[in-house]
């Protein structure tokens, strides 16, 4: 067996809420008993199911996940969170809550010798236009400051109001649209010259492996915790596997 200890964790699309109250048990105790093992734990993307600016540390819900996570980093585990589609609006007061680094979507890293990009991967939806649309206007400075401008209720039932739109548009649009498109993913390879990619946001957990320019490329796509039970990517310098959390669920 492998040590646990010398391994780098991925993780995203914990999309946390009151309203689940398995899952957020489920990544605690994944906080509490193996990210204190690893050599950095890394989230890429919508840890909470909606972050509407840093006063959000106001709900105690918010409050208990970034002391928990700041727990982990008192271990000395280098803790980052790179935001998705439903956190972008993540600011340093959350990070300093939560003991965590911000990055930059998209940020290359060398992984154990291999040049790995991390992702959120909405980006790459390319075939979803209006998603696109929407991605750009929100991470426009003048959208930001008029939504942060608002007091923080408003701000939560604008930001139900999205999510009951999107799960209604998502009903109507193939599967394939909602997922990343293949040459956006090709060209982000070759653009970042890069061997490896790991991103979340598409719910569809899977190894993929491809030849680019003459080049063998993996892309590792994670899971999300929307239950009980969730999962998570484990890279050392032997290479990456997927993990299910808690251990023995799935396999």
């Amino acid at each position: 067996m492998r040590d646990v200890a010398t391994a780098t964790l991925f993780l995203s699309d914990l999309h946390l809420t009151p309203e689940r109250p398995g899952a957020a048990e489920s990544f605690r105790f994944f906080l509490a008993q193996r990210a204190p093992t690893a050599a950095a734990l890394y989230i890429l993307g919508d840890l909470f199911e909606a972050w509407v600016g840093d006063d959000d540390l106001a709900l105690p819900f918010h409050a208990g996940i970034a002391a928990d996570l700041k727990r982990v980093a008192h271990h000395g585990v280098p803790v980052h969170l790179l935001p998705g589609n439903r956190d972008f609006l993540a600011g340093p007061d959350l990070a300093r809550a939560a003991g965590l680094t911000l990055m930059e979507d998209p940020t290359c890293i060398h992984l154990y010798g291999t040049p790995t990009l991390l992702a959120h991967g909405d980006a790459w939806c390319t075939d979803d236009a209006q998603y696109q649309a929407f991605r750009a206007q929100a991470r426009e400075a003048d959208w930001r400051a008029g939504f942060l401008g608002k007091p923080l209720p408003e701000r939560h039932a604008i930001a139900t109001a999205l999510r009951e739109r999107s799960e209604q548009a998502k009903a109507g649009k193939r599967p394939e649209i909602m997922d990343v498109n293949p040459e956006a993913v090709a060209e982000a390879f070759r653009a970042h010259a890069v061997s490896r990619i790991i991103h979340g946001h598409t719910h569809r957990p899977a190894f993929h492996s491809r030849i680019i320019d003459g080049r063998s490329c993996e892309r590792w796509v994670l899971p999300d915790w929307y239950e009980a039970t969730g999962g998570y990517l484990a890279c050392d310098a032997s290479g990456c596997r997927m993990e299910t959390w808690p251990p023995g669920n799935g396999g």
